[in-house]
This record gives C-alpha cells, sequence and structure tokens, in this order.
C-alpha cells in the first residue's frame, strides 16, 4: 500500500472528527468526510479541493450507508482507513431519562458505526488490508454519574471493536478503539443532548456534575490537533494496539478503575471461585 491512503471519517463538520480530516489531508491523504447538509459539504470540500471529498450521510440512516460507501469506493477509490467518529454526549439520570433517548444514543454511536463498518468491510477483506478505527471514550471503560446512556454506548462499542478485531485479524484488517479522555470540542456544550431534570433525590448528585460539565467546556485540556497526530501514528504502525487511550485525564481514571477492580477482584475471589463444581 502507498503511503498516501484514503480515509472515511464520520462527522467531519466539528470536533475531533474535523480535526482528523484535516490532519490527514495536511498529511497528503484523500479524506471522504461525512457531513448532514449541503452548506458543510462546501466548506469541507474547501479544505483540499483535489483530495477532500464530502459524503452527505446521517449514518442512523441504515439502508442507505451500504450504498453510499461503494459509490464512494467506485468514484474515489478503495477505503484504506473508517474512521467511525460521528457520535455525540447525552447527559441525564436513567430513571430521568426516556427509552427513545437510550434507542437515539446507540442508533448514533453503535447501529450508525456497526452500520459504517459492515459497509467498508467487504472491500477490505477482498484486499486483505484495512484499519477501522471506532472513536469510543475513556467513557467505554470508566463510568461516572448522568451520562450512563453515553457509557452504554461506548461500552458496546469497546467489545464491538475488540471483538471484531479478532475475526478480522487474520484476514489483515486492524481494529481499534480510540479512546479520547477530555478534549477541547463541543462535546459538552452545543452537541450535548441533556434529559429534564425531575426527581429531586438526584439533585444532590446531578446538580454539581452538570454545572461543572458547563463550566469546563471549552476548557477541557485535550487538544484536537494532537489528537489528529495520534491518529495518524496509530494507522501507520505496523502492529497497531486494541486500544489506545488519548489524554493523561483518561490514562489516569482507567488506570485507577484497574487497581481498584484488582482490589475487589481479590476481595470477592473466594465467593468467585465457590461457584465450580467440587472435584
Amino acid at each position: 500500500m502507498s503511503s498516501n491512503k484514503t480515509f472515511l471519517i464520520t462527522g467531519v463538520s466539528s470536533g475531533l472528527g474535523k480535526a482528523f480530516a484535516e490532519g490527514a489531508l495536511a498529511a497528503g491523504h484523500r479524506v471522504i468526510g461525512t457531513v448532514r447538509n449541503a452548506d458543510a459539504a462546501s466548506t469541507f470540500l474547501a479544505l483540499a479541493p483535489d483530495r477532500a471529498h464530502a459524503m452527505l450521510l446521517d449514518v442512523t440512516n441504515f439502508d442507505s450507508v451500504p450504498k453510499a460507501v461503494a459509490r464512494a469506493e467506485s468514484e474515489i477509490g478503495p477505503i484504506d482507513v473508517l474512521v467511525n467518529n460521528a457520535g455525540y454526549g447525552h447527559e441525564g439520570i436513567l430513571e430521568e431519562s426516556s427509552l427513545d433517548e437510550m434507542r437515539r444514543q446507540f442508533d448514533v454511536n453503535v447501529f450508525g458505526a456497526v452500520a459504517m463498518i459492515k459497509a467498508v468491510l467487504p472491500g477490505m477483506r477482498a484486499r486483505r488490508s484495512g484499519h477501522i478505527v471506532n472513536v469510543t471514550s475513556m467513557g467505554g471503560f470508566i463510568t461516572m454519574p448522568g451520562i450512563t446512556y453515553y457509557c452504554g454506548s461506548k461500552f458496546s462499542l469497546e467489545g464491538i471493536s475488540e471483538a471484531l478485531g479478532k475475526e478480522v485479524k487474520p484476514l489483515g484488517i486492524h481494529v481499534t478503539a480510540l479512546a479520547p479522555g477530555q478534549f477541547r470540542t463541543d462535546w459538552a456544550g452545543r452537541s450535548m443532548v441533556r434529559s429534564e431534570r425531575s426527581l429531586a433525590d438526584y439533585d444532590a448528585i446531578m446538580d454539581p456534575i452538570r454545572a461543572a460539565r458547563r463550566a469546563k467546556s471549552g476548557n477541557q485540556p485535550g487538544d484536537p490537533a494532537k489528537a489528529a497526530q495520534a491518529l495518524l501514528k496509530l494507522v501507520s504502525a505496523e502492529n497497531p494496539p486494541v486500544r489506545l487511550y488519548l489524554g493523561a485525564d483518561a490514562l489516569k481514571l482507567v488506570q485507577d478503575k484497574i487497581e481498584a477492580m484488582k482490589a475487589e477482584m481479590a476481595a470477592w475471589e473466594e465467593v468467585s471461585r465457590s461457584t465450580d463444581f467440587t472435584a
């Protein structure tokens, strides 16, 4: 494969998706970026008229995904790297959040990503090469109250990524879960869907969290441009990792959880072992 790759990146209009696309284009790659409207398409095309290709697509319109990907591969060329970036955050106490809100969260963050994967896999499988990068979150391993649906969706995408990687590795295809910490994007601002508060019992835990998240929006430690450079290193690696955390905050919180899990497993080891048949 040549050093110049064709990327398909979902959700390139803002946030990490925009940074990923800009970084790949600056490095000389071709980028097919999904956008939701004609204005966003024009803006994206202007980044590099010869190498930026806009794809009008809603990833939750599952039936249209295979046709859109097939058309892109026919017109632009084989897709070397799929970056499933499109997604959003839902903030809300589980008891206060509707099942419809949960369905929407999973439609975008999980089912949309899987639809994209299923669309690119036949070509990657035929070529015995390719890299699928699913943007998850540190919230796909650690959890925080008030983003239960979001964490659930990212845990799901993490599990799908890891299992899929074992299925396709013998076929020359890599899969990586890319798990960012807090980055300076609109994730916690205008892009976040927030459920209405209704139960006073949760005020003590939720009110400080909601206030802190609003205050921190725009001041997060992660630099999207540096995340894009990390993505480029990832997809150029001969043996890329199964998951890659981005940000010192993500590393620390994940390491802390692993230590807590080890301690809890040790404390309950006797009970865990007690359920086997006695030899």
